[in-house]
Formats: structure tokens, C-alpha cells, sequence
């Protein structure tokens, strides 16, 4: 296979199923011996799909009705696919697209030197210098909501430091936002979007978890939570405009099922990787742990649905310990994306998630909605075979 390393390492053991642009339509996915298979009778959605009982065994079981090698459709899954080719799809469809912020002790402190720098990244490196002198090493072994925390908290409070994002990285209660609109979300090799007056932004590498309408997590893939460090570093209150644009959200390549295998231990233990490589010759590298989370997945899972409901389940984004501060042009300024950087973000149990950058307003627009998957729906519904009585 040509593309075995953007699959698990162990591929024959993992249960993959995603989303597939097929005639027209999307198609239920799973990935069995290096082929791509129609699942899409064990329901019409990903919701439907993640809400069985068990989802492993109803995939371990869906009949292998081929639709082609899966090098193939990695192969056409890029921002100008052919239009005769099937490309993939984010795996996730109807569900609510949820993430959770400041969950890594350094991407909180670099949320706090956007909010002293003003968003400005010039001024952002004497503020980190600072305040990682005055916080890093204090807070990297207190648990959030803990009476360390607080103590934490009141200490912080007379040095003048305390912040907002100090709040939801150690009070008790997390920072759950959504992320993007249900269908919204871009797949593996499509363009992801960068707001086009941003001047300070970077990829944000994320395990992201599927969770079904009963707050089951049953699986759990990647994801890229594009972020405007200027938006935001201006006001939080401009956390939707910095986190919410076209083409800003991108999942994939699949998510992988639960199963003996692959659980939430392995999800806790989860290391990724990124890559960026500009057009200008620029590369940069950076890393990712989940053991270095501040907060347990299921702790995350259970603050999203403690007091909501979500009918059609919901993805969620466990935040990143990745902030880069590499400078890419000047002395000072920092890092920020580029028109044409290529973003891979790699777990070995959960493959690659590619996405080539461009800005929001010159990302092909979305369009095919949660009105358009109904009306596919439907039309495939009415040009199956009727069953002889």
C-alpha cells in the first residue's frame, strides 16, 4: 500500500469507518483489507451508526460490498478532487461539533500571553518569558478544581495575574464551545480556512472524541481546531469569530471504533505528531501528549452533556499542548500560517489527518447542509429495489 503510513499501525486490527463522497452523495465507510466497503445499511447516518449498541461488532459483521482500495481514495481526497473520484469526507455528520479549551498547562499560558499581548505576536515573546517564569512551574502538577487550584488561584490573584483563561484551565469548571455547525467540518485532504484579516494563527493538533446520543464514547479520531491567536487575544468574547469560519474545522481521516484494541486507555496514552511545510521552504514540527492533559476525557465528555442533550451525538475536541511561538518571518513575530501550507497531523493508532491551508473566503463554500443530506437520503431511499412481497 502507498499510503500505508497515513493509516494506523496497526491497521488489520483497527475498526475504521468514515464518510465517502460517492454519485453524489455521502456513503457510510468502513476500511477492511485495504479496500473501502459500503456500510451504509447498518444506517443512513454516522449518528445512526455510533448509536448501535455496538458499533465494533455491527462493523466487524456489515457484509464487504467493495468500492475500491482505500490508496486509491486517499489518493483523490485532496483540495481539488476529480469529480469522477471518490474522495473522503469528515467522518461525523449530524452530530454537534463541540470542543474544550485550555486543557494543557502551556497552551493555557499561551492563551494568557495573547490576552497581555493584545493579540499583538510581536509583543507576545516578553509576556511569555514572564509568565512562565511566574506560573510554569506551579501549575503543571495541580488538577483543576482541586484546593491546590484554588490556593493557586488566590496566590495569582494578588501577583495581578490572574486571568480568564486561568479560570477555565483551573477552576472547576471547563471551557466547552462549539466548535463548528453539524456538516460543516472538512475531511482529510480538503482545504482548511484561515479568517483572511488574521495576521497570528496556527493549527492546533487534537484527539477528538465521537460520542453517541447516550454520552457513550465509542471512538475517536483527529483534528485540526484552527485558531486566530489575534482574534481572540483581542477578546475572548471574539472566541466564535476566531474558532467558527469557513472551512476552520477539519476531522478525520476516520474515526476508529472502540474495540478490544483500542479503547480510552489508549486515547489517555494518545501521542501526535505535527508537520507544516509552507511553500516558502518553511517547516515546522511540534508535538502533542495526552498524558500531559489536565483533565480526564470523560471528565471533558461529562461537562459537554451535563446539562444539555444532544439527539444526534456529539464530537469533541479534548484541546492541544501544542502552541507554536517558532518565529517563520521576523525576529519576534512568531509563527502564523501561510496560503499553501501543507498541515499533517499524525497519532500512530489513528493515522494522518492532511489539509492544505488557504482563507476562508476563497475555501470552496459550504453547501451541502443538513437539508442536502436529507434530500440524498431520500432520493437513495426511493432508487433502492423494492423487496418482492
Amino acid at each position: 500500500m502507498r499510503n500505508r503510513h497515513l493509516l494506523p499501525v496497526d491497521l488489520d486490527r483497527a475498526l475504521l469507518v468514515g464518510r465517502l463522497w460517492l454519485d453524489g452523495g455521502p456513503k457510510l465507510i468502513a476500511v477492511r483489507d485495504g479496500e473501502v466497503i459500503d456500510i451504509t445499511d447498518l444506517g443512513p447516518t454516522m449518528s445512526d451508526l455510533l448509536d448501535l449498541e455496538d458499533p465494533a461488532q455491527a462493523v466487524r459483521g456489515a457484509p464487504a460490498r467493495r468500492i475500491g482500495p482505500i490508496d486509491d481514495i486517499l489518493d483523490n481526497s485532496s483540495p481539488e478532487p476529480t469529480q469522477e473520484g471518490s474522495f473522503l469526507l469528515a467522518p461525523c455528520d449530524l452530530q454537534a461539533i463541540k470542543a474544550a479549551g485550555v486543557t494543557f498547562v502551556s497552551s493555557m499560558i499561551e492563551r494568557v500571553v495573547e490576552e497581555r499581548a493584545g493579540g499583538n505576536a510581536e509583543q507576545a515573546e516578553q509576556f511569555r518569558t514572564s509568565l512562565v517564569r511566574e506560573l510554569g512551574s506551579e501549575l503543571q502538577a495541580i488538577r483543576p478544581g482541586s484546593p491546590e487550584a484554588q490556593r493557586a488561584k488566590a496566590l495569582l490573584t494578588e501577583r495581578g495575574l490572574w486571568s480568564q483563561y486561568l479560570e477555565v484551565g483551573l477552576g472547576p469548571d471547563a471551557e466547552i464551545f462549539s466548535k463548528a455547525q453539524p456538516m460543516s467540518a472538512v475531511g482529510f485532504g480538503a482545504y482548511v480556512g484561515i479568517h483572511p484579516r488574521s495576521e497570528w494563527n496556527n493549527p492546533e493538533p487534537e484527539v477528538v472524541l465521537a460520542v453517541s446520543s447516550r454520552g457513550r464514547v465509542v471512538g475517536a479520531t483527529l483534528g485540526n481546531d484552527v485558531n486566530l491567536r489575534d482574534f481572540e487575544g483581542r477578546s475572548a468574547l471574539l472566541l466564535s469569530r476566531a474558532k467558527d469560519n469557513n472551512a476552520s474545522c477539519a476531522i478525520g481521516p476516520f474515526i476508529r471504533l472502540f474495540d478490544d484494541p483500542f479503547g480510552l486507555d489508549e486515547v489517555r496514552a494518545a501521542d501526535l505528531s505535527l508537520t507544516v511545510k509552507g511553500p516558502d521552504g518553511f517547516r515546522l514540527t511540534g508535538e502533542s501528549s495526552m498524558r500531559q492533559i489536565s483533565r480526564d476525557p470523560l471528565e471533558l465528555v461529562r461537562q459537554a452533556a451535563e446539562y444539555h442533550h444532544f439527539p444526534d451525538g456529539f464530537m469533541l475536541f479534548c484541546g492541544t499542548l501544542f502552541a507554536p511561538t517558532q518565529d517563520r518571518d521576523t525576529p519576534g513575530s512568531g509563527f502564523t500560517h501561510k496560503v499553501g501550507d501543507v498541515v499533517d497531523i499524525h497519532s500512530p493508532l489513528l493515522g494522518t489527518l492532511r489539509n492544505v491551508v488557504t482563507t476562508s473566503d476563497r475555501a470552496p463554500p459550504w453547501t451541502f447542509g443538513v437539508r442536502a443530506l436529507m434530500a440524498s437520503l431520500a432520493a437513495q431511499s426511493s432508487a433502492a429495489p423494492t423487496a418482492r412481497p
